[in-house]
């Protein structure tokens, strides 16, 4: 009842902070790593590394297969942080909704927890329209990895696909590239295709009510036709392949 609370208020009064801007809000030592991507301190927090998605585990999950490097990605985040004293920051939303600290984790000698997996390859950046500190940060980090085919880059299993190699009936959180073959608003939503058959080719769709962050971040989704872009996010299936984006920092522009 308790973390229901606190979650609900979470998000009734989040905690403002600009882009690049953390608060620091507490402090603890690192008594078990669940993961490559979350842990508990000696206070009982448990904190999810908010901003980057390692390899997962099932985690007693039926029928849930691990992901290659997860076992990895566990070892290197007990070694970074058991029984060392961390900094919680925060950058947007603080809570989700299994009353896990969303946070930024700095070890006690200013190491960033999320920033030296982005490097290592063993995370991806996972960022959230309520979330969104950092993520230039850690944008490059992820890429000096995947230039080195670092841990995950080195795995197929991890690769970006192309728009136009995409399984059929393919889906799970992705990284996809492609050239944008044109544009449209319909309706207050956004549609970037990438391909002539809006009901078979892969499209990045954006909708009303996140339009307000994109026109603020300056994106100008009618000059995108013929450049090259790379999204990513959750690959569903409407009328094709698609990925709805929630936040400008999903999109990355190649050229």
């Amino acid at each position: 009842m308790i973390i229901r609370l606190l979650f609900i208020l979470s998000l009734l009064f989040p905690i403002a902070a600009a882009a690049g801007v953390l608060v620091k809000s507490g402090q603890g030592r690192v008594v078990r790593v669940v993961d490559g991507d979350t842990l508990f301190l000696d206070d009982g927090v448990q904190v999810r590394l908010v901003g980057i998605q390692a390899p997962k585990l099932p985690l007693g999950r039926r029928n849930f297969k691990t992901w290659p490097l997860a076992g990895e990605a566990k070892q290197v985040l007990e070694t970074l942080t058991l029984g060392r004293q961390v900094t919680l920051s925060y950058g947007g939303q603080r809570l989700d909704r299994y009353g896990r600290a969303l946070a930024h984790l700095y070890r006690d000698d200013g190491l960033w927890i999320q920033e030296r997996l982005l490097h290592m390859g063993l995370a991806r950046v996972y960022s959230f329209r309520d979330n969104r500190a950092m993520v230039p940060e850690m944008l490059a980090a992820e890429q000096t990895a995947r230039a080195a085919k670092l841990g995950i880059w080195g795995h197929q299993w991890y690769r970006i696909w192309q728009q136009e190699n995409l399984p059929a009936g393919f889906e799970g959180f992705q990284l996809i590239e492609g050239i944008v073959l044109n544009s449209a608003l319909v309706r207050g939503r956004i549609y970037l295709n990438f391909g002539q058959d809006w009901r078979q080719d892969f499209t990045i769709t954006v909708q009303p009510r996140d339009r307000r962050l994109f026109d603020r971040a300056g994106f100008d989704y009618q000059g995108l036709a013929g450049h090259r872009v790379r999204v990513r996010g959750w690959l569903k299936h409407y009328n094709g392949p698609s990925i709805e984006a929630s936040h400008p920092e999903q999109i990355e522009i190649l050229d």
